[in-house]
């Protein structure tokens, strides 16, 4: 009985010492380190770690965790290629993300609660953004969505009340985007759409698009106008949903489908024409 204390006690106050710790792994080849002015900068190769719940049933927070509130600054250098679940989680006083062009995914709640994170610009090697992972972000003003981004999990932005600019460089790019539901477009929130610096009002969407994805401008109150071309055969659920500001619709008749509720919202729109497809 008395060993069991003793490998307990030293269990704990190993434990005690690694919370405090301000260096130290974060992946099979993944180093960080905490400077005393609240900047974390995470170097090596390959993924990160991930966090919360393990495979084995157990609650591992990043080992940076208990420092979370001094962090101010995130440097992720090149070469690491992922973000992890729950990696920056509760980080309540991070201003500034950089994310190399290394990095191809942002995991489950990775930024989530992160309330002090005024804007986040994605690298264009970034595929897929995880479950809930700005979730709470309330302080986030502007997001980048490089045209690399084909996912993007439920909630992902949810929470972003501050949201008022959502920035891309090529609208085809847009249309491939599987959002899974109305929160993981950030247009939930921001309402307006920049394609290159100018704001998106008058939509003519280009002829290499064949659909129109669930989502896909909810919430996009700066749209005056839209025109698809023949090119299009379907419109998601909720495409169109909120697009407060939205008066004229051209749909043509290669289009067989529109789904749930998507111009629901749409209170400026006065009429639109059903083409017999």
């Amino acid at each position: 009985m008395k060993k069991l204390f003793t490998f307990l006690f030293a269990l704990i106050a190993g434990i005690g010492i690694a919370s405090s710790a301000t260096s130290g792994t974060c992946g099979d080849n993944l180093t960080w380190e905490l400077s005393d002015d609240g900047v974390l900068t995470i170097s090596g190769t390959g993924d990160m770690h991930q966090y919360g719940w393990t495979d084995w049933g157990a609650w591992v927070e990043s080992p940076w965790y208990s420092n979370r509130n001094s962090i101010h600054t995130v440097i992720i250098n090149d070469g690491a290629t992922s973000i992890g679940k729950r990696a920056f989680s509760d980080c309540s006083s991070l201003t500034s993300i950089t994310i190399p062009n290394s990095v191809t995914s942002i995991g489950y709640e990775a930024f989530s609660g992160c309330s002090s994170l005024t804007s986040v610009t994605i690298p264009n090697s970034v595929t897929s953004i995880g479950d809930e992972a700005f979730s709470g972000c309330s302080s986030l003003t502007s997001v980048t969505i490089p045209n690399s981004v084909t996912t993007i999990g439920k909630w992902a932005f949810d929470g972003c009340s501050s949201l008022t600019s959502v920035h891309i460089s090529d609208i085809a790019a847009w249309y491939q985007i599987s959002f899974d539901g109305s929160s993981s477009n950030p247009l939930c929130y921001a309402n307006n759409l920049y394609l290159n610096g100018d704001l998106v009002t008058d939509l003519i969407i280009p002829n290499s698009v064949t659909s129109i994805g669930d989502y896909a401008f909810y919430g996009c109150s700066s749209l005056t106008s839209v025109t698809i071309p023949n090119s299009v055969t379907s419109i998601g659920d909720y495409a169109f949903d909120g697009c407060s500001s939205l008066t004229s619709v051209t749909i043509p008749n290669s289009v067989t489908s529109i789904g749930n509720a998507a111009f629901y919202g749409c209170t400026f729109l006065t009429s639109i024409t059903i083409p017999n497809s």
